[in-house]
């Protein structure tokens, strides 16, 4: 590990508004806040600055960004203390623990940014819209809680689209070009440091919100597997 990474992974031990795989904290944000306002997650959140933009915007909200990587984290959780943002936290753990550290209907909504799409078919389940993972979420979100996706990944963004279709979630918001829209909202300004990367070089940046407000049942899996196996054979 690096020697910058070590400084790090030392630094946020002394971070009051990061928590690495606490104990007990499912149904006690609200305690950690000192507050009962809404609390909104950013999943895989890298550096943080879905956390920092909305907190910056929306003081009478909670936001709490999940990431694994301490080093990562870092970045979004100084920049918080700098700014004095009361309102924002880093959890680092990883995202298949969620529900170890939230109680049910605890968060409001999730947004995930720029995730790690998962091209290889034989890693779909790690796709963080995959059901196995909404199944996770529905556990902690309020009755038909919202999930963002914003990614430049063409892939994810049709996958996820055929996981709605699925599972016949209803869908609030569907960009295929982001940017190429005359008004967007505040929300979809907030640039990530991957999006600034163009990894997927698709030249677009994509976005979906939808609920999950019905049951994400196991036995459709197979059928989106199928529907997966189908779209990489006609590739």
């Amino acid at each position: 590990m690096g020697h910058k990474k070590l400084i790090r992974f030392e630094a946020i031990k002394s971070f009051r508004n990061v928590l690495q795989y606490p104990e007990g904290m499912a149904g006690k944000w609200k305690d950690f806040f000192g507050n009962e306002n809404d609390i909104t997650l950013e999943l895989a959140c890298g550096k943080g600055e879905y956390t920092v933009g909305l907190a910056g915007k929306y003081p009478g909200r909670n936001f709490i960004g999940v990431d694994l990587k301490g080093n990562r984290i870092w970045a979004g959780a100084k920049k918080c203390l700098d700014e004095n943002l009361a309102n924002a936290a880093f959890l680092r753990t990883q995202i298949e623990r969620i529900t170890d550290y939230f109680a049910p209907g605890e968060v409001k909504e999730i947004w995930i940014t720029f995730p790690d799409p998962q091209l290889r078919l034989s890693r779909a389940k790690k796709r963080l819209t995959h059901p196995r993972f909404l199944r996770l979420y529905q556990k902690i979100v309020v009755p038909g809680g919202h999930i963002h996706l914003k990614t430049d990944s063409p892939d994810l963004y049709r996958f996820t689209k055929t996981v709605t279709q699925l599972y016949q979630l209803p869908v609030l918001s569907d960009l295929d070009d982001v940017y190429n829209k005359a008004t967007i909202s505040e929300e979809l300004q907030i640039k990530t440091y991957y999006e600034n990367l163009d990894i997927a070089k698709s030249n677009r940046v994509h976005y979906l919100e939808f609920t999950l407000i019905n049951e994400i049942s196991p036995d459709k899996e197979e059928q989106l597997k199928q529907s997966e196996l189908s779209v990489e054979r006609s590739s």
